[in-house]
């Protein structure tokens, strides 16, 4: 008897032992899972958000209807996927970018004293809207930077609007990693510095393309789901 309670006590050890370790790893997973699919920081809208239609409502903004030269400035080829708090895809989301052109300059009649030159040949502002598996994928150039306020100079960044019934509408702006401006920005600044992989992303080189760079980023967005 007393054997066999020694049995049974070792082997409810050993249960309890696995239960432990199961919660405790169920315990990791699940805070890492919850910090993978926090919802991505929000940023302001800015001044420059358009206020015009336009014609080329399309994800390549390196080329404007009607005309037959590309943007000035490096072509980035930029992919993502849009996710709700629980990690899972959100499907049918509009995705707007708006940007400045490769010279810093945005088409806005709010930039009109910018004396930097604006590209005809730009689109400054693209729409997408999301797979059933939540992805995206856009065409641009990398923006360049400006100056905001005195003292100030805002670092290439790409604004983002994601929206769709159901969901939180986030607006949030993408940086380029490794930029000499992106320290001292007022605006990015605001995000907590543990944070900041979130929207500072890397560019990785894919080899020249019409006698100019070209690079891949990626940039998952996730977003607040309603309902």
């Amino acid at each position: 008897m007393a054997k066999e309670n020694l049995v049974t006590r070792r082997q409810l050890l050993k249960v309890s032992g696995i239960s432990a370790l199961a919660l405790s790893a169920s315990s990791v997973l699940g805070s890492r899972a919850l910090e993978m699919c926090q919802v991505t920081p929000r940023q302001p809208e800015g001044p420059f958000y358009p206020i015009s239609d336009q014609d080329d409502k399309n994800t390549d903004l390196t080329v404007v209807d009607g005309k037959t030269e590309l943007a000035l400035g490096s072509l980035i080829y930029l992919s993502g996927k849009i996710i709700d708090q629980g990690c899972a895809p959100v499907a049918n989301a509009v995705v707007e970018i708006w940007q400045a052109c490769a010279t810093g300059k945005y088409n806005h009649p709010g930039d009109r004293n910018n004396p930097s030159v604006l590209d005809t040949n730009f689109q400054y502002w693209g729409i997408a809207v999301t797979s059933a598996s939540g992805e995206y994928n856009f065409k641009t150039i990398k923006p360049g930077h400006y100056e905001a306020g005195p003292g100030w100079i805002r670092p290439p960044h790409i604004h983002f609007k994601v929206h769709k019934r159901g969901i939180k509408e986030l607006i949030t702006q993408m940086y380029f990693e490794g930029n000499q401006f992106n320290e001292a920005d007022l605006i990015l600044k605001d995000i907590p510095r543990g944070e900041w992989g979130s929207v500072v992303r890397p560019m990785l080189a894919r080899g020249d393309e019409a006698g100019r760079k070209a690079y891949d980023m990626s940039f998952d967005i996730s977003v607040k789901r309603l309902i």
